[in-house]
């Protein structure tokens, strides 16, 4: 019976094929953060007053400054309040400058914006002021919501129905709502356009890269996961100057939804992972997709490669009923969720304060991106190098440490800040491909999905409570510092309870998975023992 990662020496590891479909599922993932448009650039307190054209009535020439005066309140530094107005009577103009307004009362018809840095968002559009600042916490928590749900349905859907639909969906979903995002004419509306965008940015997020994963050869594993998040910085560098030229945030989600409308046609054309039919028992089109491969791959396949290709054992076959089951791969579960909770609660806790860092927010956020793209870049050699446990609790102790140093620098200082920030920011990413990789090498074939599934949900539920841990800041603003950066620090220490699975095959059982064994020395170990069995090598 023939290994799976025997085929994929056979045909090729790392060939043209995979080279294609790699970058045909990453390319997504340079869109992807522009769904972040509309809550990352906000500045969340404008300029403004409340709008007081009531008054218009009783004399159409008053001036600016005379209708300021006669119908706003001045705060005690002697600036008008942004958030209160006299009430409105119906008198005439003369009856209201002789004897004058002293009841005041909340803004009652919208506000009047003043010079912002952008020519629409989200605040303005939906008057996400004074009482109703903390709405704009909310619409950051409903997108995240959005993406944990997507994690939470279309894990358990590709294991299913399989990784290439658990791919495509998501992609149909995510272009349909950015487009009624951008049209939605309230708050309310707008929150569940986000949510459903969410769901779609969640099932691609964790299915396009395990369906690239499932396809690469051992030697070149840890592509998958890296280039996914490499494509990611370049999108995070592409948002920055996307909103910088536009400034308007119904503009970006229409942009935004014309490259989704190229994916939702190629998409279709992405095979699905051979390994999961396998898994399936579809052994016939799993043939035909080998054949196919080693094909464009211009490598020959074997007769008696495809003829001993057979079924995967299903023992165990259970999802989360093997988790149940073997405390070991229980510990190793535990340990990665909290690192992958750990780093995405601190990711987003630092994203979400882009323009609060003291220096221009789209030099900060080209920043963010461009540090990004080293850390993934060096996440692939070093993990070769290093292996996946150094990496992880190296990226994550360090980037604790680092933002934890914030809470040594003054506020005032925005240099020190913003760089201490994008170096905590710049490991914490890097340890985020670790994650992604690690998921996908430490669980058995019949649990790998489930595994990343639940992975993703627990790294949402980071950025789920990111907004809301920000909110944190009014009581002292150093409790989310202190929080984000506790969290990897011990889930960098806890890191050392995982086993090292450089250059290993991907466990197809619960046995290889608890006892993390290297199957291609084995492979080569026992052929050399036994000449006779080279022909055939049991799965």
């Amino acid at each position: 019976m023939a290994e799976f990662g025997e085929i994929l020496r056979n045909i090729g590891e790392f060939g043209l094929f995979q080279k294609v479909t790699l970058f045909a599922l990453c390319f997504p993932n340079v869109i992807l953060p522009f769904h972040f448009a509309s809550v990352f650039f906000i500045q969340s307190d404008p300029e403004r007053h409340c709008n007081t054209d009531w008054i218009l009535r009783a004399d159409p020439n008053l001036t600016t400054d005379e209708q300021l005066n006669l119908t706003l309140p001045r705060e005690e530094d002697g600036t008008f309040s942004r958030c209160r107005m006299f009430v409105p009577v119906d008198w005439d103009i003369g009856a209201i400058r002789e004897y004058g307004l002293n009841e005041t009362t909340v803004c009652q018809n919208g506000w009047v914006y003043g010079k912002t840095l952008y020519e629409a968002t989200i605040v303005t559009d939906f008057d996400l002021v004074c009482d109703k600042a903390n709405l704009l916490q909310v619409a950051q928590t409903v997108l995240m919501a959005g993406i944990l749900v997507g994690c939470l349905l279309f894990g358990p859907f590709a294991e299913s129905f399989g990784r290439k639909r658990a791919a495509q969906i998501p992609v149909f979903v995510m272009l349909i709502f950015t487009v009624t995002t951008g049209l939605c004419p309230n708050f309310y509306s707008y929150l569940a356009s986000q949510f459903m965008v969410g769901i779609g940015y969640g099932g691609f997020r964790l299915n396009g890269v395990i369906l690239a994963t499932e396809w690469i050869g051992v030697s070149r594993r840890s592509w998958g996961a890296c280039v996914t998040q490499l494509f990611g910085a370049v999108g995070q560098c592409v948002l920055a100057g996307m909103i910088y030229f536009i400034r308007d945030w119904r503009l970006a989600q229409f942009i935004t939804a014309a490259p989704f409308a190229v994916v939702s046609i190629y998409i279709w054309f992405i095979p699905e992972s051979a390994r999961w039919l396998l898994g399936r028992g579809r052994i016939e089109e799993a043939k035909q997709l080998i054949t196919k491969v080693a094909a464009i791959n211009k490598r020959p396949v074997s007769d008696s490669l495809l003829e001993n290709m057979v079924k995967k054992e299903t023992e165990k076959k259970g999802g989360i009923i093997i988790l149940i089951q073997s405390s070991v791969l229980r510990k190793y579960f535990f340990t990665v969720l909290l690192a992958w909770f750990s780093l995405n609660v601190a990711y987003y806790c630092l994203s979400f304060n882009v323009g609060n860092f003291g220096l221009d927010i789209f030099l900060t956020q080209l920043m963010f991106g461009l540090t990004e793209l080293p850390a993934h870049i060096l996440c692939i050699w070093l993990l070769e190098a290093l292996g996946r446990k150094i990496s992880l609790m190296a990226t994550l102790l360090i980037g604790g440490f680092l933002c934890m140093l914030i809470l040594a620098v003054p506020q005032g200082n925005a240099v020190a800040v913003t760089a201490l920030v994008t170096s905590g920011r710049f490991f914490i990413n890097w340890a985020g491909s670790v994650c992604n990789v690690y998921v996908q090498e430490l669980f058995p074939t019949s649990f790998r999905q489930t595994a990343s599934g639940l992975g993703s949900i627990a790294s949402r539920a980071g950025g789920l409570l990111s907004p809301l841990l920000n909110m944190l800041a009014m009581y002292h603003q150093s409790i989310p510092t202190i929080v984000l950066s506790s969290l990897c620090l011990i889930s960098g220490a806890l890191s050392f309870l995982l086993p090292e699975t450089r250059r290993k095959e991907l466990p197809d059982s619960t046995d290889e998975a608890e006892g993390n064994r290297n199957k291609t020395t084995w492979m080569k170990q026992s052929q050399a023992n036994d000449p006779a069995q080279c022909k055939t090598s049991r799965l």
